[in-house]
């Protein structure tokens, strides 16, 4: 089974609330060095966790990422962008493309840059952040690329398993953190989402469920397409 203990830990995003928690929990369970990566890398007193440029918008900003951190074992791609409104057609051409670039093609493009270095290491891994929301299409262009991400981890997923790579998809609601700091209701602590994700990891699993609206979407899944979005039986009404 995959291990934190030993590991080498590249994380994504690594600022923000989630990322930042990701970085001290791999080294609580062991890990022997983290990147820590962000367009602007902030200081960290660790001395085992290495401060790495990195902006998943840009191509060559991966391809230097990769040159650097040729020891990494475990990739988690964390970083994200969110919407400023409900609805699809109602975003701007710069979310769209901000969505698109840091949600899906971002991870992707650090996926193939990172394959030949997790595929010539033992137990290595890829940790995909998706969201509750790839499966409930109610935020628009967030939701159509964290859906696309979901449908890129099942390939990475199949691709990569004959190379020994795992690789963990982790769906949650909102999470307790500045992005989800304007929604109302039930949020995860950051800590107990990556407790849940690296418990997932070292137990061979291969998806996260992390809260109980992921859960109950997931399941919506396989029922009528009124029964997810209620509003469309009124508008037929």
């Amino acid at each position: 089974m995959p291990t934190l203990n030993g590991a080498i830990v590249l994380v994504t995003g690594a600022n923000g609330g989630i990322g930042t928690q990701f970085v001290h929990e791999a080294l609580a369970r062991g890990a022997a060095k983290v990147y820590a990566t962000a367009r602007s890398p902030r200081t960290w007193e660790d001395k085992r966790i290495v401060p790495l440029t990195l902006d998943v918008t840009d191509p060559a900003s991966i391809r230097a990422a990769a040159e650097v951190a040729t020891d990494v074992t475990v990739l988690i791609n964390n970083a994200g962008a969110s919407v400023s409104s409900p609805g699809i057609l109602s975003h701007s051409d710069e979310e769209i493309r901000a969505n698109v670039e840091t949600n899906f093609l971002g991870p992707l493009f650090l996926a193939r840059a990172f394959a030949p270095i997790l595929s010539a290491k033992d137990e290595s891994v890829i940790i995909d952040i998706h969201s509750a929301l790839s499966w409930y299409a109610t935020s628009g262009i967030y939701s159509a690329t964290k859906a696309a991400l979901w449908s890129a981890t099942n390939s990475l997923r199949l691709e990569l398993a004959p190379a020994g790579v795992h690789v963990v998809g982790v769906h949650v609601g909102y999470v307790d953190t500045v992005m989800a700091a304007r929604h109302t209701g039930p949020k995860t602590a950051p800590a107990d989402l990556v407790n849940q994700v690296f418990n997932a990891v070292e137990a061979g699993e291969y998806e996260v469920l992390a809260d109980e609206a992921s859960v109950n979407l997931k399941a919506g899944l396989s029922g009528p397409i009124e029964a997810l979005y209620p509003q469309l039986a009124a508008t037929n009404a």
